[in-house]
């Protein structure tokens, strides 16, 4: 009796997994990460060799690209957006949990963003430090090197401050000179949110001209396999 022969299945990077043109950039990723079913990548993504998206994680490029580098985990339910104007970057080994919401920032190597966490627009993260659960590192703040910024804690500043929750009078103090309505929306601190709704819906419009890829159009990236 003859063994029946089936045709190779076409290697295709995140099979069932939302990759979404958009800005005509298309999401690209390495032959050997693996990007779940629900997962959504929209416009100019990369993501590394060995990397893993998991289940509802959306990543997202607004008007700037998001890199991903090698062996990270972005878990559950996480958001990473790509914003004009500021880098948005993930180093190599770092872990991003469920819930996590990155806007326009950098995370350097070996660091850990933990569960709930938010990292604003204009932050560095750097080498090994790490965002405990529901912690908030603030716009252009940097977070040194091993630091950690403890569970549900305020991070504000270059260096970041520190500052437990509830010390609301020295969170806003420290929020102030950042600039979070110029760094995030680009107006001054005293427009009205009607005007910040308004721009921000007239540059998600260009999300009418997206483009949803099926599977076999997912770009992959070859690795060396020598």
């Amino acid at each position: 009796m003859n063994a029946v022969e089936f045709p190779v299945p076409q290697h295709v990077a995140g099979r069932g997994a939302l990759f979404v043109e958009h800005r005509l950039k298309a999401p690209r990723v390495s032959e050997s990460a693996y990007i779940a079913p629900t997962a959504v990548l929209a416009g100019d993504v990369t993501v590394g060799p060995h990397s893993r998206v998991l289940f509802g994680a959306v990543i997202t490029a607004e008007g700037g690209p998001v890199e991903i580098g090698q062996n990270c985990v972005v878990m559950e339910n996480a958001v990473i957006r790509g914003v004009p104007g500021q880098q948005t970057r993930i180093g190599d080994e770092v872990l991003i949990g469920p819930h996590a919401h990155l806007t326009g920032c950098v995370i350097e190597g070996g660091s850990r963003i933990a569960t709930g966490a938010m990292v604003f627009n204009g932050a560095r993260i750097e080498t090994g430090a790490g965002v405990e659960f529901n912690a908030v590192v603030f716009v252009n703040t940097v977070v040194p090197a091993g630091t950690a910024v403890p569970m549900g804690w305020f991070a504000g500043g270059h260096p970041a401050e520190l500052v437990a929750p509830g010390e609301w009078d020295r969170i806003r103090a420290i929020m102030g000179p950042l600039d979070y309505p110029g760094t995030v929306f680009g107006v001054g601190a005293s427009s009205p949110m009607p005007d910040i709704a308004r721009r921000y819906a007239r540059g998600l419009a260009l999300h009418h001209r997206d483009h949803i890829l099926p599977d076999e159009r997912h770009r992959l990236i070859r690795e060396d396999t020598q």
